[in-house]
Parts: C-alpha cells; structure tokens; sequence
C-alpha cells in the first residue's frame, strides 16, 4: 500500500481538527484549552519520524507543540517558521445548520468552527510535515512548525508568552508565514473576463482594546443628579461610535488599491471621492478592504448599576480599537478629545500594527508557487483589518507574511466566513491550497 500524500489526507485531517471543540472565550476560567488537540496533533507527527516539543504556554491545557524540519546545510537565509493556531472562536450549535464541531464533509464543503480561521491551514501545513518526513524531503531550508495555542484571545497565553519565554524555540528563524492570506479575489477585467488576484497579507492593523469609565457621585434614582455615571459613559461612548478617523493611506493599501485598479479598470487611487463606496464594486472583500483605510473604534460593551433606582457610582465600557501603522499617537489623542475630561481609558490589551515590503525571495516564491497552479493568477500585498500571531513574532525581528493559499469561488463570501454561523471551506480550495504551499515549502 502507497504511503497517501498530503492532497489524499488533507480533507480528513481538517475534519479531525473540526471535531476538536477549543473554544476560546478569551476567559481562562471557561476557555477548553489546547491540550488533546495539541497532543494529537503531535501523534500524526511523531508517526511520520518527527521528535515533537510539547509546550504549555503559562497555564494549564494551553497546548503548542513545535517540530523541525532540516532543509539544506548550505543555506545561509535562515528558518522559515509556518504558524498556525489550534483555537477558534465560540459557536452556538443551535445557530448553524450542522453541528459546529461536527467536521461534517458535504456539498463540496469542509464544514464546523475553524473551517477557515484556521485549521484549514492546520490541516495543510500538518499534511506537508507528515509527507515530507516520510520522503525524507529536505527543504532549501529549515522549516519550524509550530501548531499553537490562545490566537483568538490576542496570543497572550499563546505567541506572545511563547515569544518571551521561550526564544529558544525560534532559534535561526528570520522569516515567518501564516494567516490571513494567500486566498483569491476574482475582479472583472474591463474586457469582460475576469482574474484572480491572490492577496497576501504584508501588514496588519494594530489591536488595542480599551476600557473607560466614569466615576460619579451614587445616590437616589428619584433625585436630580449632575454627574451621573451613566450618562457620562453613554456619551463618551456615542461619540467615539459616530466619529470617522481620517483616511491614512498606507504603503501595502496603496499598492493594493493600485493593482486592483490596473486590473478592472476602477478609479481606486486614494484621491477618489468617497473611495469607500468605490470599494464595494469589488464585492464582499470590500468590508476588509474599507477598514485598512482608516483607524477604527467599535463600543461592544457596557457595564453599569445594579438596582433601577440607584444611580451607579461607576460605569464602564469596552472599546475594539484598530490602529493603522503609525497612527498610535495621532489615534490616542482623538480618542481622549472624545471622550472628555471626565471619563478615563485604559489598554486592556495593547499589540502594536505591523507592516514589512512586498519584495524578496519569499515573496518571489509565492507568487511562483501560485503561477505554478494558477498560471492566470497574480499575487498582490494588502493590509489585514484583524490581527495576528504575527504581532508576536514580529518582536524577535522575524519578517511575517499572512500566505495560507485558497483558490476560492467568486461569489464566496469569504470574509462573512470568519467567526461567521456555518463556517465553511470548499475541499477543492483547501487541496489547491495544500498544493501550492507544498510548492512554496520547497522553494522558499
């Protein structure tokens, strides 16, 4: 019997994946942890000849594991890391129409919590270790592995506690692929045929979630009051909601917009007139896309009272805020002109924008990886509104790029996928993405 190759186990290793429920609530206490897929995963490793490294990142269950692949000993460029993370996002079952955690292969369709974001490039980036160990493959040069725990929270018991305290696991490494990128946008031609332009993440916006809160004087929900709490909070918080930050037009948006202008034909350059409603001719992506032109500041919680007939001594809100390359400072004092002298801010998380060229050997080799598979296709750099693993690395001095590749349907509304009710991926996209990451893999 043949040994199966990465395209024959694909499918089955992400629905595997599927059907492990590490739910992430961002939570310690109601978080499921890592660990049993972690393990597993680390069992399909070691079956192919790989010796594993199995690391808890700072607490119980939070599981990583890391292998190695020796590439060439000539080389000189350095370990190229391929990260991927093992939690996903919350699911409500009674939401979708399949069992969320059912990994269920139907219609095409890959389907559960995690399909796209990410354990398709789990799956992936698995079924290459195990193939190219068994081969006895070497690479141009090493490849690190890494399968890891805690993303959807911002990394902190994931990347970033991994980042800085243990180093030692990213030895060597100097350049870094993994979401959210690689997959394909199909733009009409003005001469009535269409392309697929391939969009690979070179920057991402920075994360920052915010807490304010008023503090005010409690007392009887019968008497006049002129500092209540609430009150103070709800218009800090209307303000900062209906307040447009100004468009920034940064180097990956710029050169983004740029090429998806030659290729349809569509006025996008950043003096156009309402530029975000010219956005929307390129379809669903037009969500993503609009939201690297500008900072953003989204309220998704208050806090506050607890009787109706007292007037609270303390409100709060929480604030997702998303900060362009370089718009830190400029952001923070909008905000605080915002929110008045009455109500103070704080980071509860802070990770900082990231932003490198669309240029050298490895952006060669993805455009090349895609070419072979796609000879119509185009890569192209753009900016994720989202972030991240890729914050963490970025301290070490690893260069990152966002390269899990998918070559999807046009009228895929892929980006309603993420964190979306009934997540899903076409099985021809997921083995067209594992094809062409083996042919990066081995020429990078």
């Amino acid at each position: 019997m043949s040994t199966p190759r990465a395209v024959d186990e694909v499918v089955d290793l992400v629905s595997s994946l599927i059907r492990f429920d590490t739910s992430n609530t961002g939570e310690l206490s109601t978080t499921k942890g890592e660990e049993e897929c972690a393990r597993w995963v680390a069992q399909r490793l070691e079956e192919a000849g790989y010796v594993t490294e199995y690391v808890e990142s700072g607490q119980p269950g939070r599981g990583n594991v890391f292998a190695r692949l020796e590439g060439d000993p000539g080389n000189t460029r350095g370990t190229l890391l391929l990260h991927t993370h093992l939690d996903v996002v919350p699911a409500e079952p009674a939401d979708w129409s399949v069992h969320p955690f059912s990994g269920s292969v139907s219609d095409g369709y890959i389907w559960g919590r995690g399909a796209v974001d990410m354990k398709d490039m789990v799956g992936m980036a698995l079924a290459l270790a195990r193939q190219f160990k068994r081969d006895g493959t070497v690479p141009p040069r090493d490849i690190v592995f890494a399968f890891l725990a805690d993303e959807e929270a911002g990394g902190a018991w994931g990347s970033h506690w991994l980042v800085e305290n243990r180093p030692d696991l990213f030895d060597g490494v100097t350049e870094a692929v993994g979401e959210v990128g690689g997959f394909s946008l199909t733009v009409d031609r003005p001469d009535g045929t269409q392309r697929r332009l391939y969009l690979v993440e070179t920057a991402e916006k920075g994360l920052a979630w915010m807490r304010l809160t008023a503090d005010a004087t409690a007392g009887h929900g019968s008497f006049l009051h002129a500092d209540n709490a609430v009150t103070e909070i709800a218009e800090a918080v209307a303000r900062i909601g209906r307040h447009t930050f100004p468009l920034v037009m940064t180097e990956s948006v710029s050169q983004f917009l740029a090429e998806v202008s030659a290729e349809t034909g569509l006025d996008l350059s950043p003096d156009t007139p309402d530029l975000e409603t010219a956005l929307f001719k390129l379809g669903n992506l037009a969500r993503i896309i609009g939201a690297t032109l500008r900072d953003t500041a989204n309220p998704t919680m208050l806090k506050a009272g607890y009787k109706a007939n007292v007037i609270p001594q303390k409100a709060e809100a929480v604030v997702d805020c998303r900060v362009l390359p370089g718009r830190q400072a400029a952001f923070e004092a909008e905000i605080d002109e915002l929110i008045g002298p009455n109500v103070t801010r704080e980071w509860i998380t802070h990770l900082d924008s990231y932003e490198t060229t669309f240029d050298g050997h490895l952006v060669d080799a993805m455009n090349e990886a895609i070419l072979a598979h796609d000879p119509d296709g185009k890569t192209v750099p753009y900016m994720l509104s989202g972030g991240t693993d890729a914050k963490a690395f970025a301290k070490l001095g690893i260069r990152c790029f966002g390269f899990a590749p998918l070559q999807l349907p046009p009228d895929l509304d892929f980006a309603a996928l993420f964190h979306g009710v009934d997540e899903r991926v076409p099985v021809e996209s997921l083995l067209f993405g594992t094809r062409v990451l083996e042919h990066f893999l081995l020429h990078s």
